[in-house]
């Protein structure tokens, strides 16, 4: 994992030196292995992820490389989403990304039924959910292409003020 403090400022720039710390302990703690990665099994080891069907969306949204693991840079450019002094942008980017699956930059009809289907489970029938689906795409959409862009998400959430409830502290 190396030495917190060595890391660059804009990796911790929204955590002071004892979040960092206290980051590096929660990490080791759920580095099962010690490998100095995450993977998705570690990561479920936290009681808070480990019903959330997104689960692994979020960590898609940490492993930047790709690797199918979160190493400890991941783990803190990934918290910091979620941090007080978190930029704005950031988190709308990092919501954005849980909802537009095969990343190419929009929401699709097909993408926003998968993911709240996860989300509602057995809650609504499929053509309820697809209604409301359709419906939520028409209301967003403003530029016709049957599509959200995180322009048009991010006017929503913005509106909502969503982004300012994705916080946490460390």
């Amino acid at each position: 994992m190396g030495n917190e403090a060595s890391y660059p400022a804009e990796i911790c720039s929204h955590f002071d030196e004892d979040e960092i710390k206290r980051l590096g302990k929660r990490f080791k703690k759920l580095d099962l292995d010690s490998s100095g990665a995450l993977s998705v099994e570690e990561f479920t080891s936290m009681p808070e992820l480990r019903e959330n069907p997104l689960v692994q969306w979020v960590i898609d949204g940490f492993d930047t490389d790709g690797d199918a693991q979160v190493d400890f840079r991941e783990f803190i450019l990934g918290t910091s989403q979620f941090s007080v002094r978190g930029d704005e942008q950031q988190k709308l980017r990092f919501a954005f990304s849980i909802y537009h699956l095969d990343k190419d930059g929009y929401i699709s009809n097909g993408e926003l039924f998968q993911v709240l289907k996860m989300m509602v489970g057995g809650g609504l029938k499929d053509w309820q959910l697809q209604q409301l689906v359709d419906k939520t795409i028409i209301l967003l959409d403003k530029d016709g292409d049957v599509k959200i862009s995180f322009q048009e998400f991010s006017a929503v959430v913005r509106s909502l003020e969503v982004h300012k409830h994705l916080v946490t502290v460390v």
